[in-house]
């Protein structure tokens, strides 16, 4: 099931398949502070935001991984990313980030709320796992909202060598 043309409209957002053209705010975005309790570690160079955006594009296509962008209804304005991954499991997993200047006022949840309503309708799976760090009470709250029961604890490492103190979260169908 190709995923470019995938489009989610919530009250204030829309989400639109990731492109080539928000490579430098994705860049500036995905900050240090921004990725502090994620995975991935911010990109060094633009080279590895281009390389990413690249990999979400075929992922896009082949239908495993919807990799959206959030931006406001209102002025266009960039908010973040929101994406679905391992689709076509029967656990894939939700993530999301807003840069910092958009904290604060519920991008993130009104973003994941509308990811989590079209996945329900659109996708066959058991549940969607939603990692989050005990220190990350927002994303928490996302989860909550969304009907999230924790499932897992387990710490790791990410990729700018911090330790994650995380919760798993499933959000059922």
């Amino acid at each position: 099931m190709d995923l470019s043309d995938t489009r989610i409209e919530t009250k204030r957002l829309v989400l639109v398949p990731i492109d080539l053209c928000y490579a430098d705010e994705i860049f500036k975005g995905l900050s240090r502070d921004i990725t502090q309790y994620m995975f991935p570690r911010p990109a060094a160079h633009i080279s590895e935001t281009l390389d990413f955006i690249n990999s979400s594009l075929r992922g896009l296509a082949d239908g495993t991984n919807l990799q959206l962008v959030i931006i406001t209804k209102s002025s266009n304005e960039f908010i973040g990313c929101a994406g679905l991954h391992y689709i076509g499991t029967l656990d894939p997993e939700l993530g999301i980030w807003t840069k910092k200047s958009s904290h604060g006022h519920g991008y993130g949840l009104e973003a994941i709320t509308g990811l989590v309503n079209w996945a329900r309708v659109n996708l066959d799976f058991g549940y969607m796992r939603y990692p989050v760090d005990k220190r990350n009470y927002a994303s928490r709250r996302i989860a909550l909202v969304n009907g999230g029961i924790i499932q897992k604890e387990y710490r790791e490492v990410n990729q700018s060598g911090y330790e994650l103190d995380l919760l798993e979260y499933w959000i059922t169908k």
